[in-house]
């Protein structure tokens, strides 16, 4: 792995850590408010941030996609999907199975790099 990939994992993991904190601070807040507006929005902006950049990150598959970024195609269309329902359809209940989907979804999948002889394990030591 080159500085560059490693830079770009750091940056990855440093904007998943932040997303699913807020995350987890919005689905425990009241709903509706504009409080919980904002931090969606920059939930929102966060994980697509962190989906749309594992494109760049292929360390599993020798340099070419692999089947984890299925996993970043399905975030963005998941929360395409939780917009939609919310600003389009105002159907709250589809907005928030949507969300909290995706938001379980990138819990597993964090969850999952912690597996031993993974990239933050070794990087830190373990």
């Amino acid at each position: 792995m080159n500085m560059s990939e490693d830079l770009n994992i750091w940056i990855h993991i440093a904007f998943a850590v932040t997303a699913v904190g807020l995350g987890a601070v919005n689905l425990a807040s009241a709903k509706g408010t504009p409080r919980h507006v904002a931090i969606g929005w920059v939930w929102i902006a966060l994980m697509a941030f962190v989906a749309i950049g594992s494109f760049w990150i292929r360390e599993l598959n020798d340099g070419a996609l692999s089947w984890i970024h299925l996993l970043s195609a399905w975030t963005l269309f998941s929360m395409g999907a939780a917009l939609y329902h919310v600003r389009i359809r105002r159907n709250i209940i589809q907005h928030r199975n949507w969300m909290v989907g995706t938001m379980i979804g990138a819990s597993i999948a964090g969850a999952l790099t912690l597996i031993p002889g993974r990239f933050i394990p070794q990087a830190l030591g373990f």
